[in-house]
């Protein structure tokens, strides 16, 4: 891998690209999810379903929304641990 610093630099990061949730429900879950899927897609009328897929697609940007400001304050707060272990007492955001 390169520099980190370069690969921040030219946008070749994509951590969610990497993301398998390690909870054991995870699999069974989605497999739930898309049997239940495929059942309103034969149950539901043609229009209702596509109704039904546009608000999952909304609620899928949604859950990305709060999934980049999570980490985006989970990196902040890493950033902040960093400050006080290097340079102790008197950094912000942290508390006493």
């Amino acid at each position: 891998m390169k520099n980190i610093i370069e690969e921040l630099y030219y946008g070749n990061l994509h951590p969610e690209e990497h993301i398998v949730p390690s909870n054991p429900e995870y699999r069974p879950l989605t497999r739930k999810i898309s049997a239940l899927m495929e059942e309103a897609k034969q149950r539901f009328s043609e229009d209702d379903f596509k109704t039904l897929e546009e608000i999952l697609d909304l609620n899928g940007e949604s859950s990305s929304m709060v999934a980049s400001e999570a980490f985006v304050q989970g990196f902040r707060m890493g950033a902040l641990v960093m400050l006080k272990v290097f340079w102790g007492e008197g950094i912000g955001g942290l508390g006493k």
